[in-house]
């Protein structure tokens, strides 16, 4: 108890800490602080409103790549129950400090559905996966066509700031190649039946033999993914669909304040900035966020303040996608 008290305190720190050093970067300086809240008041609320349908549309997408795969794994488990799990993960990935993830109330969720809790753990498991591979396949192909036009000097249209954009824009492609290789590698390695074995021979160790069994369902659980490639393949095609949809939420904001950013950064930051969120440092990625908006959009000359501002906006449209899934929980608990 003491140690995820901790944790949390950690986040909560990490979070303002950000937050207050990024408010005082762009609120100190009066140049910029006329320029951030003319950004933000005088906002198209139409393209705002916009950008939270888009949000939403992406968690029923979500939901519906999650279907797939359980009706691969033989859990049959109602859409609208996913939906409604989904949506209560969101609630508790962006609203709760505790130690508690949306992960771990989906499983919950599914769990009640089948009498093997490794199948809803391995679900949950995978569906991450396949999201994660999704956003990366579609910032590898984003960033291969990015660099691809500077290059070749098509790239008029893409705020090229300065001859550094290339190595920047190179450095980017790198970095999403190496995010995919690493997530499908790891997810060969949990599809491979040799490889299991050679990893299930581990827990024939003394210490490890108590966690033999637990390893064995796992392992088996994985197994029922092992053929079903028109499943995977149906997954992660609408696991592309929903970064898609993630993307023109963020296009719908910069519409909204009036900005330019081209698309093809929009479809290459999006993917990576969400998946370097997973990493639980802060409260719902509040300031880690921001600082990632900031910092990728200023490699290819996107004012500074925009990037904040629309780091802002997309804060906001999450917390208020994700708002329906504290009702719901709420409404199941008093139930």
């Amino acid at each position: 108890m003491m140690k995820d008290k901790l944790i949390t305190l950690l986040k909560i720190v990490i979070s303002v800490g950000l937050m207050g050093y990024l408010l005082y970067r762009f609120l100190s300086d009066p140049a910029d602080r006329a320029l951030l809240l003319n950004t933000l008041t005088t906002a198209n609320y139409w393209y705002l409103t916009l950008a939270v349908a888009f949000f939403v549309l992406a968690i029923f997408t979500n939901s519906l790549k999650w279907f797939i795969l359980l009706r691969a794994q033989g859990v049959p488990v109602p859409l609208k129950s996913l939906v409604n799990y989904t949506f209560v993960g969101f609630f508790f990935n962006n609203f709760l400090p505790a130690n508690v993830g949306g992960d771990v109330m989906r499983g919950f969720g599914v769990a009640k559905h089948t009498e093997h809790n490794t199948d809803a753990a391995v679900s949950v498991v995978v569906d991450r996966i396949i999201g994660l591979m999704a956003f990366m396949f579609t910032a590898v192909v984003a960033a291969f066509t990015a660099v691809y036009l500077v290059r070749n000097g098509l790239g008029a249209n893409l705020l090229a700031a300065d001859e550094s954009l290339v190595d920047n824009l190179t450095q980017v492609e790198w970095l999403a190649i190496g995010g995919m290789v690493i997530i499908a590698g790891t997810f060969l390695v949990m599809l491979s039946r040799r490889l299991r074995r050679l990893i299930g021979k581990l827990f024939g160790l003394p210490v490890l033999k108590i966690f033999a069994p637990l390893y064995e369902r796992l392992s088996d659980a994985f197994g029922a993914y092992r053929h079903e490639y028109t499943a995977l393949l149906t997954a992660f095609a609408v696991g592309v669909g929903t970064v898609l949809l993630t993307g023109l939420v963020d296009l719908s904001i910069v519409a909204g304040l009036h900005g330019n950013i081209p698309p093809l950064y929009i479809f290459l930051f999006n993917p990576i900035i969400a998946v370097l969120l997973i990493v639980p440092i802060s409260i719902g990625g509040l300031g880690t966020g921001s600082l990632l908006y900031v910092y990728f959009y200023g490699l290819v000359g996107v004012p500074q303040t925009l990037a904040f501002a629309l780091s802002l906006i997309k804060q906001a449209v999450v917390y208020l996608g994700s708002m329906p899934g504290g009702v719901l929980w709420l409404r199941k608990n008093r139930g």
